[in-house]
């Protein structure tokens, strides 16, 4: 008699086991969890970027163990290829991509462009003589006895590169002389006419 009881007190006991061990295993599926790299700094200065990879972990976490205790679907390993697995493992890859997304920006960060500098005055003015002389190049090629502002700045270019002739905005011979000489100097044709590779080289 003592033996009958103690055989029904051991299967008993393994039921009740065996239940405790099925419901454990319902809620809490083997490994589940996505461990936050230790690689990532918890004083990143990036504090919404970092609450936000968090956040992508817990919903990651949470959509696993829902789908294991509510369907029995292990969504990293699946079992099955009905619609409703397929479904619960594309709903899971959307939540890890994000994850995966956030700790991609926390471990390598974009390096941000540097700002350009602002040009400076002598380089701005450079830049409105070069639209001054585009806007109308065969006009602005420059004749003996014109007088414009394009002429002022070309005559103090060449005063700037050792000339020493009058800035007066007028093109005389001098200044014809002058331009014919800088031509020549850097190895152009020397009509001591203003064109684009001879303004070019003016602005260098």
């Amino acid at each position: 008699m003592k033996q009958i009881i103690i055989v029904l007190l051991i299967l008993i006991v393994g039921i009740m086991g065996y239940n405790f061990y099925k419901k454990y295993q319902r809620f809490n599926p083997p490994n589940y969890e996505y461990q936050v790299s230790e690689t990532i700094d918890a004083n990143h200065p990036n504090k919404e970027l970092l609450l936000n990879y968090y956040q992508a972990v817990e919903a990651l976490n949470g959509a696993v163990i829902t789908q294991w205790s509510a369907n029995g679907i292990d969504v990293r390993n699946p079992e099955d290829d009905d619609k409703q697995t397929l479904a619960a493992v594309s709903e899971y890859n959307k939540k890890l991509a994000f994850v995966k997304y956030f700790e991609g920006q926390l471990l390598n960060p974009t390096k941000e462009k540097p700002i350009a500098a602002e040009p400076s005055e002598a380089a701005k003015k450079k830049m409105l003589v070069a639209e001054m002389f585009y806007a109308n190049p065969n006009g602005n090629s420059l004749r003996l006895g014109e007088r414009s502002a394009l002429v002022y700045e070309i005559q103090k270019m060449l005063i700037d590169k050792g000339d020493s002739i009058k800035n007066d905005g007028l093109f005389r011979t001098e200044t014809f002389n002058a331009l014919k000489a800088f031509e020549e100097k850097n190895g152009l044709f020397p009509d001591g006419k203003l064109d684009g590779i001879t303004l070019e080289y003016l602005l260098k």
